[in-house]
């Protein structure tokens, strides 16, 4: 797991060695401190040899100075390393996602990827910047201190080791205690996120229905439990410090007493006054660096859960990848279903299309017919390969569509799926995610193909108008016609409209399927439609019902032969009359 993580230091390697040798430096010069100090008391001012205090004096500051330095330079690494690695970091995780499948995306849920991707990499790197810190100085300082000690007065020495297990003891209840707590409280945070992200996303709708006190409810629902959390989680954390306190009085009371006895009945023959000076400073640093060390340990009880929740995301394998020796030209719009199922949840049990053989000839025009739930979002997303088909074969220009580089097949089959999505930008800008490289009279010729060109014209800054983000500055049919424009600039040779039409009216419906006819007849199109008058002159209509084909066939002949279409038919004709 630690492994994984430590990939994305990379070019911040450099900085992640040099801060614990900068720390190495900075504590051998603090451990020799004491020394000094202890040579200008028993050999300077005991003895009154004041040219010792003046010389020990001197390397005192010097030895003081450079371990400032020691101290600047690691703190300053510790800091590009923490961050370039947070940043990597980022970035890998990002990129992975980029890489996931809808299946994939759908297991982790948008929220949760943003905690992940914010407040559990920033947890990581605080935790990355302690451990390359001070992970390297409170152990050393630990080490030498004990050892120094026992140089000087091996009798005192003896006292932190009966002092150090308590502690050791009572960090690692502490941390068995606390980590599933705080585990907890990162997946509330997913919880949270989504109450956000649902609530600033549906705005107008709350608003509308005046549930911001519900709303709020939710929110304060969520945040209680993360209080609560955190509040019993940090009751047991706040032990460290009492326990931390008692150990270092302890100790220095303890060392007081037997070192003064010493003193006194050996007539400063077996410890002078300066050593015990020196043990005083040994264990504030020997005790303080069990502070430091039970600090990484709430740190790390903090970051672990933050640890797995992002390797998690980092050992995700994506469902849908490039096979080895990819095809790479779909040679035309042609598509066959061969006995093809699929389930969301890979389940044969809970299949949302079943055993559909179809053939789509290349150019040809197929509507798409049937009520809610009956597949029809779920076929178009298989052609695009969104998803991949559970049993059966899917075929594309006459090649299996996992034998395809994904880039390729996704370029050659323009979908404007049922949630359009503009980003913020211009409108020019929104269209050129199609082809970025397009001319402006490329831009036009599709507008106007959607119908868009007239509307985008009466904008006040044409097509350098700026688009909120989530197009709200557009309505709803306006989005529509740039996002089928957007499609319609990659040159596909199939084209998906799944319910993209809804929004506009039949006139324009219209407009927008005679300009498809005469100006993309080599393209395939797929039009999913509500409204009969969609598709009604399509070359062929497909009825789906719970899953399955339940007829094909023109507007004429499924009148005559599919009760389904007939009935959509009678209610949309007697709503209109």
């Amino acid at each position: 797991m630690i492994k994984k993580l430590l990939k994305s230091v990379r070019e911040y390697k450099k900085y992640a060695i040099l801060t614990p040798l900068f720390v190495t430096f900075e504590v051998i010069l603090e451990v020799l401190i004491p020394l000094l100090m202890s040579k200008i008391i028993d050999d300077g001012f005991g003895a009154g040899n004041m040219s010792i205090v003046y010389i020990t004096g001197l390397i005192l500051i010097i030895c003081s100075i450079i371990s400032l330095a020691c101290g600047i330079l690691s703190g300053v690494n510790g800091a590009k390393a923490s961050t370039g690695f947070a940043s990597n970091l980022r970035h890998d995780l990002y990129h992975k996602v980029q890489d996931f499948s809808f299946y994939n995306i759908d297991k982790f849920s948008t929220s949760s990827l943003i905690t992940r991707l914010t407040t559990d990499v920033s947890n990581v790197q605080f935790a990355f910047q302690m451990i390359i810190r001070i992970a390297v100085r409170a152990p050393l300082m630990l080490i030498t201190s004990v050892l120094f000690s026992f140089f000087i007065s091996p009798k005192l020495a003896l006292i932190y080791l009966l002092i150090v297990p308590i502690l050791g003891i009572s960090l690692l209840f502490i941390a068995i205690k606390a980590h599933p707590i705080m585990k907890r409280v990162f997946e509330t945070y997913d919880d949270l996120n989504n109450v956000v992200e649902e609530n600033v996303n549906a705005i107008r709708v709350v608003k509308s229905f005046t549930l911001e006190e519900e709303e709020e409810r939710k929110f304060k629902n969520v945040s209680k439990t993360i209080h609560d959390l955190f509040v019993k989680g940090e009751k047991i954390i706040a032990l460290n410090s009492p326990i931390m306190q008692f150990c270092m009085y302890l100790s220095i009371m303890l060392i007081s007493w037997f070192g003064a006895h010493i003193i006194v009945n050996t007539g400063a023959s077996e410890l002078t006054t300066g050593n015990l000076m020196t043990l005083f400073t040994y264990t504030i640093q020997i005790l303080g660096s069990l502070m430091m060390l039970s600090m990484i340990f709430v740190m790390i009880i903090i970051s672990k859960a933050s640890v797995e929740r992002i390797v998690e995301v980092l050992d995700e394998t994506p469902d849908i990848t490039n096979p080895k020796n990819p095809i790479t030209k779909v040679l035309d719009g042609s598509i066959k279903f061969s006995n093809v199922s699929f389930s969301y949840v890979k389940d044969k049990n809970k299949e949302v299309l079943k055993n559909i053989d179809l053939e789509i000839k290349s150019g040809e025009t197929i509507g798409v017919i049937g009520g809610t739930g009956s597949g029809k979002s779920s076929f178009v997303n298989l052609i695009p390969r969104l998803y991949d088909v559970t049993d059966g074969d899917l075929l594309v220009g006459g090649n299996n569509v996992k034998d395809y580089d994904l880039k390729i097949l996704r370029d050659e089959v323009s979908c404007v799926l049922q949630k359009n999505v503009l980003f913020s930008g211009t409108v020019i800008e929104n269209i050129l995610w199609g082809d970025e490289n397009a001319s402006f009279e490329e831009v036009v010729r599709v507008c106007k193909l959607a119908q868009a060109d007239s509307f985008i014209n009466e904008l006040k800054d044409g097509y350098n108008t700026f688009i909120e983000e989530g197009g709200t500055n557009v309505s709803g049919g306006q989005k529509q016609r740039l996002c089928i424009a957007r499609a319609l600039l990659k040159k596909p040779k199939i084209l998906i409209l799944d319910d993209s039409t809804s929004a506009v009216d039949t006139r324009t419906d219209k407009l927008i399927q005679d300009a498809f006819k005469k100006e993309i007849p080599n393209t395939t199109k797929i039009i999913i439609a509500q409204r009969i008058s969609s598709v009604e002159n399509a070359d062929r209509i497909i009825v789906l019902d719970n899953g399955q084909i339940s007829g094909i066939g023109t507007h004429k002949e499924l009148l005559k032969k599919n009760k389904i279409y007939k009935e959509v038919y009678d209610s949309q004709v007697k709503g209109s009359d």
